[in-house]
C-alpha cells in the first residue's frame, strides 16, 4: 500500500491501492472507533460501490451508517442541497463526534466536506474518491465549497479531511469521458511542475501508468498544499487553466465538464502566452497534442466575451484584477498578477 503522509494544520493520511475500497473499514477504525457514520454518495456511484464500503464497514465494527445519496452531476454541488443534507443528518442524530463518508467523485466530495466543515460548527470526514479528478485532486487539500448561479465554488471553506482512501480499481467502471476529464488534472500538474509526468501522459495511455499517475499527483499536490494550506501564495499554480475554465464550465452550464473545461483553459493561456512570446510555442503544441490523444477539447465554440466576464467574477478574482498561471517552460509555472483590462487583452490578442 502506497501511504503519502499530508502535514497541514490537522495531518492526515492518503492510502492508494488496487482493491482497498473494502479495506476502508479497518483503515477508519483506529481514528473513528465508537462514533456513528453517515455516507453520502451519488446515483452513478451508489450501486456501484456503496454495499462494498457497506460491508467493510460493519466488517470493523461500525454501527450501520445513514447513507444520503444526490442525484449525480454538477447542479448537487449546492446551497440547496448542503441544505437538504444538513436536515438529513439532524434527522438521524448526528452529531460532531461522528463521521460523514464521502464516496464517489469531485462534486460528492466538495458537497461533503463543505457540510462536513460547517454542520455542528465541524466534524470529520472521510474521502473515498471514485473518479480519477477526485482521487488526484479534488479529495487532496481540504478545500471545500459548493456553487452559485454566479460562479463555480463560489460559497467555501478550508477543511482537511481525516483520511483519504483511494482505490484505482474504481477507475475501471468510470466511462471514457470522465476519466479523461481526471486526465486533464493530471496534465496540470505535469506543465506546471513536472515535465516527467507530462511527458508520460502525453502518450494517451494513462490507464497504464494509472498508479504511477495518481502517486505523483498526489505528492506534487502534498508538497504545494504543505508549503500553502490557505492558497495565498504557491498553491495558486494548482489554478493553471482554472480561471479561464472555470469561466468555460459556468457558460456552457455545466454542459462542459470541469476537466474537459480545464483542458480548454489550459489551452487557451498557453496559446496566449506563446503569442506573446512567454512560452515556447512547442509547449503549445505538444499540449494540443497530448490533449487530443487523451480525448479532451482544446478550443471553445462559445462567445469568448462571455467567459472573460465571467472570469471577472471569479471567487479568485480581487479587486480589480486576477492572477493567472503561466509557464515558463515545460513543467514550471509561475503567478502572474494582471489587472481585468490586461487579462482580457493578453487573452483576445493571443486568440485572435
Amino acid at each position: 500500500m502506497n501511504s503519502i503522509s499530508v502535514k497541514t494544520g490537522r495531518p492526515y493520511e492518503i492510502r492508494i491501492e488496487k482493491g482497498l475500497l473494502t479495506g476502508t473499514g479497518a483503515l477508519m477504525k483506529p481514528l473513528f472507533e465508537g462514533r456513528r457514520l453517515a455516507v453520502v454518495s451519488d446515483s452513478r456511484v451508489a450501486p456501484l460501490y456503496l454495499r462494498s464500503l457497506l460491508d467493510s464497514l460493519a466488517a470493523a465494527g461500525f454501527e450501520p451508517p445513514a447513507t444520503f445519496t444526490v442525484p449525480e452531476g454538477e447542479e448537487s454541488k449546492s446551497l440547496k442541497m448542503a441544505s437538504v443534507l444538513y436536515d438529513f443528518l439532524a434527522e438521524h442524530r448526528i452529531r460532531r463526534s461522528d463521521c460523514l463518508i464521502a464516496l464517489g467523485g469531485g462534486v460528492v466530495g466538495d458537497l461533503t466536506g463543505f457540510v462536513a466543515s460547517t454542520y455542528c460548527r465541524g466534524m470529520c470526514f472521510v474521502q473515498v474518491p471514485t473518479t480519477l479528478l477526485a482521487q488526484i485532486d479534488s479529495s487532496v487539500g481540504g478545500k471545500t465549497a459548493v456553487n452559485l448561479a454566479a460562479g463555480k465554488n463560489m460559497v467555501g471553506t478550508f477543511w482537511q479531511p481525516s483520511l483519504v482512501v483511494c482505490d484505482p480499481d474504481t477507475l475501471n467502471t468510470l466511462p471514457e469521458d470522465i476519466f479523461a476529464a481526471g486526465v486533464a488534472e493530471a496534465i496540470k500538474y505535469g506543465m506546471i511542475r513536472d515535465e516527467r509526468l507530462f511527458a508520460l501522459l502525453e502518450g494517451g495511455d494513462a490507464r497504464g501508468h494509472i498508479d504511477e499517475v495518481i502517486s505523483r499527483c498526489v505528492q506534487i499536490k502534498r508538497d504545494i498544499v504543505q508549503h500553502d494550506e490557505r492558497d495565498t501564495g504557491e498553491r495558486m499554480l494548482l489554478n493553471f487553466g482554472h480561471t479561464l475554465g472555470h469561466g468555460v464550465e459556468s457558460d456552457s452550464r455545466y454542459a462542459l465538464s470541469h476537466g474537459f473545461s480545464v483542458a480548454i483553459g489550459m489551452n487557451m493561456i498557453v496559446k496566449a502566452s506563446a503569442a506573446r512570446g512567454i512560452t515556447d510555442p512547442s509547449v503549445q503544441a505538444r499540449l494540443e497534442a497530448a490533449c487530443h490523444r487523451c480525448g479532451l477539447p482544446t478550443s471553445y465554440d462559445g462567445d469568448l466575451e462571455r467567459v472573460l466576464s465571467l472570469c471577472r467574477g471569479d471567487k479568485k478574482s480581487e479587486a480589480g484584477g486576477l492572477r493567472a498561471i503561466l509557464l515558463r517552460r515545460l513543467g514550471e509555472g509561475y503567478i502572474q498578477p494582471f489587472t481585468f483590462e490586461e487579462f482580457e487583452a493578453f487573452v483576445r490578442e493571443g486568440l485572435a
